[in-house]
């Protein structure tokens, strides 16, 4: 472990008590590590406070080169294991909840059969949040919606609806078919989706504004608070294979979409095992149509 991984390391854990425990080191060893780095830059880095620590203008200057040092090593040892075989690759993956739920957990059980010794990151986010750590090598790659992944590589793998979910004694549940604006006058709850909402943008198209009561990341939380009665809410299809009996859905008159897809920045640069992997869920979908599942 490096000064620059130290460092990356204590702003994002906001301070050098929590990064010592992540990185298994002193406090004092992450504080002289980067007390290190700031000699060699002649800058104070980082602001210490009893509230943790914060960047100073220079470290916001220095941060993204540092990021740039410590992601062209990580590029470096790819190259060695690439070198060296699959043999203990470690691949990072952002992705969202119902992704991780209910299709990276078979194919990775499928690869870990062909290479056991390979080890995976999940990083759970939203589309924005996954967008920038592939940007920044944070991870990989990674699974966003394909209209918001600004400039990264782009490999779409399947379009997936949103559906109405609501209690099943709600009279909207006894429609067929649910409009926007029937879901505009009950209290809603927004699954929350970064600076990008697909939902959102759908009542917008439509000049319409949801009542909306709460914002909540997690699509199982949502469904335990529409089974509670607290609200009716928008919701992929994908994450609904697995509705409880505590809910219904019900297709939207006017569909609302968003295409899945795998984007990461430089394939080449990736390690072995990452290439491998992107390439083996691609040949999975191509054979298997991982997203096709059905909506109970």
């Amino acid at each position: 472990m490096n000064r620059y991984e130290v460092f990356i390391t204590v702003t994002e854990c906001g301070s050098f008590s929590r990064a010592a425990e992540q990185l298994n080191y002193t406090q004092s060893a992450v504080s002289q590590m980067v007390h290190t780095l700031e000699d060699e830059l002649s800058a104070t880095l980082l602001l210490r406070s009893k509230a943790g620590v914060t960047l100073t203008p220079a470290g916001e200057e220095y941060l993204p080169y540092i990021r740039a040092i410590c992601s062209a090593r990580r590029e470096l040892l790819a190259k060695k294991e690439e070198m060296q075989g699959l043999k203990g690759g470690n691949i990072r993956i952002g992705t969202f909840t119902s992704v991780s739920r209910n299709v990276l957990p078979r194919v990775i059980k499928a690869f870990k059969a062909l290479y056991p010794s390979v080890q995976f990151e999940l990083l759970q986010g939203e589309y924005t949040g996954i967008s920038n750590w592939i940007a920044e090598g944070r991870v990989d790659f990674g699974f966003v919606n394909a209209d918001l992944a600004g400039n990264l590589t782009i490999i779409p793998l399947a379009e997936d609806e949103m559906r109405a979910v609501l209690p099943p004694n709600h009279p909207l549940a006894k429609k067929q078919t649910v409009s926007l604006t029937d879901l505009a006058k009950e209290p809603y709850i927004l699954l929350g989706e970064g600076d990008e909402s697909v939902p959102l943008r759908a009542f917008q198209s439509e000049n319409i504004l949801p009542n909306t009561q709460y914002e909540v990341l997690d699509d199982y939380t949502i469904m335990s608070m529409v089974e509670q009665g607290l609200g009716v809410s928008l919701l992929y299809r994908l994450v609904l294979q697995n509705v409880r009996s505590g809910i219904v859905s019900r297709p939207l008159s006017a569909p609302v979409k968003r295409t899945i897809a795998l984007a990461y920045k430089n394939k080449k640069a990736l390690s072995a095992a990452a290439q491998r992997f992107i390439d083996f869920i691609l040949n999975c979908q191509k054979e298997q149509n991982l997203f096709d599942v059905p909506e109970k």
